[in-house]
C-alpha cells in the first residue's frame, strides 16, 4: 500500500536524481521521462505525457457486489468524493484534440477516502498496452526519437513495430471520442483485491460510460483544437456524467504481469459502483499542475499485482511531477 509519505519519497527521488547521470545508468523510469521529453519536447509546467487535460469533481458510490471482492473502504457503500482528470496523449500541451496522436485518451481518478488519504486509478482508452515491459516502452520511445521525417527507410520506429505485433494491435483499439464522457477507459495493469475473509482476486479495471461515441478521422479533423476540453465543462453545466466502474476478474492462467496480454472477453465482470462527475474545476489548468496521480497509491484491500510496470509508472509520474513543479 502506498501512503502519502511514500508519495513524498517518490517525489523527492525525482528531485534528487543527478542531472549529470549518463542515460544508460539512470533508472528506467527516468529514462522513460527523458525519452518523452525528447519525443514531445520540454514544456514547462506540463506533464511529460498526457500534458493536455481537464479536471472535474464528483463522487463514487459502491455497489453491494464490490464489498464481496474487496474490504477497501471505498467499497463500503458510502459516497466517496473524487477528483477526475481527463487527458490527451503526448507531452504536447497544444495538441489538437482531434489529432490521431491524442489517442489514447486518459482518465485518472483520485478517491478522497474518509481518513484523509487518497487512492488513485490511472486508466486510458487502450484496451491493452502496446508492449510487455517498461524497458520495451523506453525502447519504443527511443525508436520514435531516432525516426525523424527524413530518416532512412525502414526507420528505427518501423523496425521496432515490425518486431512487436502488439503495438499495432493495441492502437487499433482506440479512436477519437466525441466527448470524454462518451469513451470507455481500461486499466492496463492488474491489481489484487482482498476481501474480509482474506480471499484474493486479480482484477483489471474498466470505466464504462452510458454510451461510447467515436468519430472517424475525417470528423475528428474538422473539430476545433480544444473541442474535448471545452465540451466536458459545457456538458456538466447541463447535468452530471456517469460511468460504471467495473472489475474484470482474472481466471487461472491469465497473466497479471504482462500488460500487453488482454484477458479474454468472456472473463467475469463485476460492477464496483457508479462514478458521477458533476462539476468542472475552476481554473483547470492551474489545478492539474498540482495533481499527482499514482497507480500504486492504494488502500487496504487493494494490492499491487506482480506487474513490475506499476512501480515504474509510480516513479516516472513522480519524476515528471517534480520537473513541472521544481
Amino acid at each position: 500500500m502506498m501512503n502519502r509519505k511514500l508519495v513524498a519519497a517518490l517525489v523527492a527521488f525525482g528531485l534528487v536524481l543527478p542531472a549529470v547521470t549518463r542515460a544508460q545508468d539512470a533508472p528506467v523510469e527516468e529514462q522513460i521521462v527523458n525519452q518523452m521529453n525528447k519525443v514531445f519536447g520540454v514544456h514547462a509546467g506540463f506533464r511529460a505525457n498526457h500534458a493536455k487535460g481537464v479536471v472535474a469533481e464528483g463522487k463514487f458510490k459502491a455497489s453491494p457486489e464490490a464489498a464481496g471482492l474487496s474490504k477497501a473502504v471505498l467499497f463500503g457503500g458510502t459516497e466517496v468524493p473524487v477528483t477526475v482528470r481527463f487527458s490527451d496523449s503526448t507531452g504536447v500541451p497544444n495538441l489538437p484534440d482531434g489529432s490521431d496522436d491524442a489517442n489514447p485518451h486518459g482518465m485518472a481518478v483520485k478517491f478522497h477516502l474518509p481518513d484523509g488519504s487518497d487512492m488513485d486509478i490511472v486508466i486510458n482508452s487502450l484496451k491493452f498496452f502496446p508492449v510487455s515491459t517498461s524497458e520495451e516502452f523506453r525502447d519504443l520511445l527511443v525508436a520514435i526519437a531516432q525516426s525523424p521525417p527524413d530518416a532512412a527507410k525502414p526507420t528505427k520506429f518501423e523496425q521496432f513495430v515490425a518486431s512487436h505485433s502488439t503495438i499495432p494491435a493495441a492502437f487499433a483499439t482506440v479512436a477519437t471520442p466525441d466527448s470524454f464522457a462518451n469513451e470507455a477507459y481500461f486499466g492496463i495493469n492488474a491489481f489484487v483485491f482482498v476481501n474480509k475473509a482474506g480471499e484474493r482476486q486479480a482484477v483489471r479495471y474498466q470505466m464504462i460510460p452510458e454510451k461510447v461515441v467515436h468519430l472517424d478521422k475525417a470528423e475528428a479533423a474538422k473539430k476545433t483544437p480544444d473541442f474535448l476540453m471545452e465540451e466536458l465543462p459545457a456538458r456538466l453545466k447541463q447535468g452530471p456524467v456517469t460511468f460504471r466502474f467495473k472489475a474484470q476478474l482474472a481466471a487461472a492462467g491469465d497473466s497479471t504481469k504482462d500488460p500487453s496480454k488482454p484477458w479474454p472477453d468472456d472473463r467475469k465482470l463485476v460492477e464496483l459502483g457508479v462514478l458521477t462527475i458533476d462539476k468542472a474545476v475552476t481554473n483547470s489548468d492551474e489545478a492539474q499542475k498540482k495533481l499527482l496521480f499514482l497507480p500504486g497509491q492504494l488502500t487496504d484491500g487493494i494490492e499491487q499485482s506482480d506487474d513490475p510496470m506499476i512501480d515504474v509508472r509510480n516513479g516516472a509520474y513522480a519524476i515528471s511531477f517534480s520537473r513541472r513543479n521544481p
